[in-house]
């Protein structure tokens, strides 16, 4: 069976680099967790890190944390549906808004379950994802404020998600103007300016936070130690976090070219033919695991003579060249993972999931 295996002092290697990095800079952070697509094996290594504020996108997953730990605060980061309110005053601490009418329906909830619901206020800042408005600001908190067991602790901005917009001091010294005008027009205080997620990280290495920023969401960095503006690993942290391994169901050596008439795969693919690889063979080998569960393009194999040459729902296809390393069935192949390709493996019920 297929498996996607989780390095227990890899995973804490990075969260101790990253609690220094944020402690050294009076930074408040918390983990996503949104990549664990609810597994209990998983969100428990998370939590017993020490992590104490947990971000997600789904509410079951934030109901799972509270069920492992009742004290870790849950934060919901995206505009709540209508029919998630009720779950969300009863398993989100924290949920970012950006529609008044959403809001109202979370103080209607939360004044029935009597709780204080604490909302964090998007910000656009030029991703075009979710966010207010900044000439909308002003009107939008002089409604929000006056709502009962709603909390507004904090501003926040999203940025790279969408289109690829980067964050800069720029844009992050308007988010802390922003707070600023609230605070001085409504005599409130505003805690938390939350400044963006992973892709900030090498803005606070190089001391490039403005004052007043003070609280980031990360996940990618975590789990990859990746530096998202270079598309690299940061110094100091690991990349292998994760790890990919898949069984050979069948390894035969055949020619490189398909034979016969070719039309579009069920993908819509239609192979272009290299007329110099004719009469030419090489090693393959299928492995049990498909597009049901990944996309290839966000797996590496960890040897540099295997390659990636498709996959079919349900099986994936490499090249061994000459297979050197006499690879039989059975044996099993490892590779690293991109974001992406670890969030499908483990949203996939057909991939064991284990620690080590």
């Amino acid at each position: 069976m297929a498996y996607i295996k989780m390095k227990r002092e890899s995973l804490k290697h990075n969260y101790d680099f990253l609690q220094d990095l944020f402690q050294s800079n009076n930074l408040h952070w918390g983990a996503v967790s949104k990549l664990m697509c609810g597994n209990e094996l998983f969100l428990k290594e998370l939590i017993d890190l020490g992590v104490r504020e947990v971000h997600d996108s789904r509410i079951s997953n934030l109901k799972k944390i509270k069920d492992i730990n009742t004290e870790v605060q849950t934060v919901y980061i995206k505009p709540p549906a209508k029919e998630a309110v009720e779950d969300i005053i009863s398993y989100a601490d924290v949920s970012m808004n950006t529609e008044y009418y959403t809001l109202k329906l979370l103080s209607d909830e939360a004044v029935k379950q009597d709780k204080l619901h604490k909302a964090i206020i998007m910000i656009e800042t030029g991703d075009l994802r979710e966010g207010v408005m900044g000439e909308h600001l002003i009107d939008f908190y002089s409604k929000v404020f006056e709502l009962p067991k709603i909390e507004i602790i904090g501003i926040g901005t999203n940025l790279n998600c969408l289109h690829g917009v980067m964050p800069s001091q720029d844009k992050l010294i308007q988010l802390s103007l922003y707070k600023q005008i609230i605070e001085l027009k409504f005599n409130r205080k505003i805690p938390w300016v939350s400044g963006g997620t992973s892709v900030t990280i090498p803005l606070i290495i190089n001391k490039q936070i403005p004052q007043g920023v003070n609280h980031f969401r990360v996940g990618e960095t975590l789990y990859f130690g990746a530096n998202l503006f270079e598309d690299k690993l940061i110094p100091g942290m690991k990349d292998d976090v994760f790890e990919f391994g898949a069984q050979i169901i069948e390894i035969t050596e055949k020619p490189m070219l398909p034979i016969g008439e070719l039309g579009a795969n069920p993908q819509g693919d239609v192979m272009e033919v290299d007329s110099a690889l004719y009469g030419k063979t090489h090693y393959r080998a299928i492995l049990d695991v498909g597009l049901l569960d990944l996309d290839p393009k966000y797996i590496m194999p960890m040897e540099d003579d295997y390659e990636v040459v498709g996959a079919s729902s349900d099986m994936l296809v490499l090249d061994l060249e000459k297979n050197k390393a006499n690879l039989k069935v059975g044996d099993v192949l490892r590779f690293r993972l991109k974001y992406m390709g670890a969030l499908q493996l483990l949203n996939s019920d057909y991939i064991e999931k284990r620690i080590e």
